[in-house]
């Protein structure tokens, strides 16, 4: 058989040539997990799901609550598991424990709730409730509560409104709802503010000690 041969020259001419993309187009980060719920404690996804995310974007991220230490928090009345209405006005006059938490069933949260449980006892030597926030629906948090034996009230924020009128910081550029519990005395006043996503039973900690101290 004959065959064809070409003087090296030739090959770079015959193949197509590509034009490289500019850096900006490519200034992103991937974060990928093959089990996300393991490393991101409340953000339900699914193993190939992935967070987009621009360096530049750190700068639009607040991390400043609206809500100070001192101050009386909007009041806000949500839907508890049971469907029925619960407002904060009705714990006025001994303290409250209002934590916010990304999701039910998540394991970060699944942690956190278990510790306030299993610490309910204290809670309660120490006059206080304690009431846990997400935008889960009612079902969603009764099926929760059952399942690991809540003695405490859950409440609805779907759409997260109370969430945002608090000003609660999100974590990985907002991807994931933060995690954060308040202490008010019986005067409805914040005393304590506490943040930690990755670390959810150290709220249990944190909040009893100010507990404590009141």
């Amino acid at each position: 058989m004959a065959s064809l041969s070409l003087p090296k020259h030739y090959l770079p001419s015959l193949l197509p040539t590509q034009t490289p993309k500019s850096a900006s187009t490519q200034n992103f980060q991937i974060i990928s997990t093959k089990s996300s719920e393991s490393i991101f404690y409340g953000l339900k996804l699914s193993h190939s799901s992935f967070v987009t995310t621009s360096p530049s974007s750190s700068a639009r991220v607040s991390i400043s609550a609206k809500v100070n230490k001192g101050e009386v928090p909007p009041s806000f009345t949500l839907k508890d598991q049971d469907g029925k209405n619960v407002s904060l006005s009705k714990f006025k006059g001994k303290p409250v424990v209002v934590y916010f938490y990304p999701a039910d069933e998540t394991p970060g949260c699944t942690k956190q709730a278990c510790a306030f449980r299993d610490s309910y006892e204290k809670f309660k030597k120490a006059g206080a409730e304690v009431i846990g926030i997400s935008g889960d629906n009612p079902s969603s948090h009764r099926a929760f509560q059952k399942k690991y034996r809540l003695p405490f009230t859950l409440l609805s924020d779907e759409g997260n409104k109370i969430r945002k009128e608090w000003g609660i910081p999100g974590d990985l550029f907002g991807a994931l709802p933060g995690r954060q519990t308040y202490v008010l005395d019986k005067n409805g006043k914040v005393q304590l503010i506490y943040n930690n996503q990755f670390q959810p039973e150290k709220h249990i900690d944190e909040t009893l000690k100010l507990l404590q101290s009141l």
